[in-house]
């Protein structure tokens, strides 16, 4: 701390320290990308949260001054992030999907899909949601999808599974929580091997690893405190994918439906499977890689898909 006597000593304002973290974070080249896109919002939610203030603070607190010891835990905050190259979630043990909050730590991946708008909007117009019953939770991680799910499902059944007990162990926490222990029931499970042959769900829904070899080798600094497990997926990154799309059908109902991410691996996705009418939603908050087939198209086409990338 003894670096930052002077920026303790001279600045004053929430403003103030919003600007300075960003020049901060700008020279020393961090990357975003866990809850934010840009130095500024990132400084800006280090800020708010060192300061225990909400998302949604009024303009006029901007201009609110900081007593020293509130100066000091900022500054903190902010070399911390410099310094570890962690993302900020992973620091402050808190990430948001859906509108929720999620305690992460490095034994998860930090929640992002775009699949929480889709989650907000009940999986319409692609399914009936008065007809939403059973939802499946696939790589669950932190269980935020799971969880964000039952809360606008509230009658629904929910099952979440991951292959990793550390994940696991994070999402009955974040389960307990918020309250639903008699909705969501975890599995230890790869993919769908632990699973009842004869149980079928209304909406399958996966934020699963689908980081090709090349995106692992250059990833940052900061996306290599996330799990391994959790992002690499092969050559082209849908070797979990190909998985997925080869067995689901089984776990489907007549109407059901599947919602996957694929993030940048949806250029491998079209180029491998041209022929299949997968629907990809627009997100009126950004993000892609999304997407959505029916159990009709999955039996129609399931003579295109096979477990190799060939």
């Amino acid at each position: 701390m003894d670096n930052y006597e002077e920026v303790i000593k001279e600045l004053c304002t929430i403003g103030d320290y919003v600007r300075w973290g960003s020049s901060l974070f700008g020279d020393a080249a961090l990357t975003f990308g866990h809850g934010t896109d840009n130095a500024m919002d990132e400084a800006f939610a280090v800020v708010r949260h060192a300061l225990y203030l909400p998302h949604d603070i009024p303009p006029y607190m901007i201009h609110s001054r900081l007593i020293e010891c509130e100066r000091k835990a900022v500054v903190e905050l902010l070399d911390r992030r410099v310094r570890s190259r962690k993302p900020l979630p992973y620091l402050i043990k808190e990430a948001w999907f859906a509108g929720l909050s999620f305690y992460v730590d490095e034994r998860v991946l930090i929640p992002r899909s775009p699949i929480a708008e889709l989650v907000e909007n009940r999986f319409e117009p692609w399914v009936d949601s008065n007809n939403v019953h059973t939802i499946l939770d696939l790589c669950t991680g932190s269980g935020c999808i799971a969880i964000a799910a039952a809360t606008v499902f509230p009658d629904a059944k929910l099952v979440a599974t991951d292959i990793s007990n550390d994940a696991l162990d994070v999402a009955a926490m974040n389960v307990t929580r918020h309250g639903v222990t008699s909705q969501v029931k975890l599995i230890a499970s790869d993919l769908f091997e632990n699973l009842p042959a004869f149980q079928k769900f209304d909406v399958i829904v996966t934020n699963p690893p689908y980081v090709d070899a090349a995106d692992m080798a250059a990833l940052a600094l900061e996306f290599e405190h996330e799990p391994r497990l959790a992002l690499a997926a092969g050559e082209d990154g849908l070797d979990v994918v190909r998985r997925i799309l080869y067995d689901v059908h089984e776990y489907l109902t007549d109407r059901g439906l599947l919602i996957v991410d694929v993030g940048n691996s949806y250029k491998a996705i079209l180029q491998q499977f041209p022929e299949v009418p997968f629907i990809w939603p627009e997100f009126d908050r950004g993000g892609h890689g999304v997407f959505v087939l029916s159990k009709r198209d999955l039996l129609d086409y399931k003579h295109h898909f096979s477990l190799s990338g060939a």
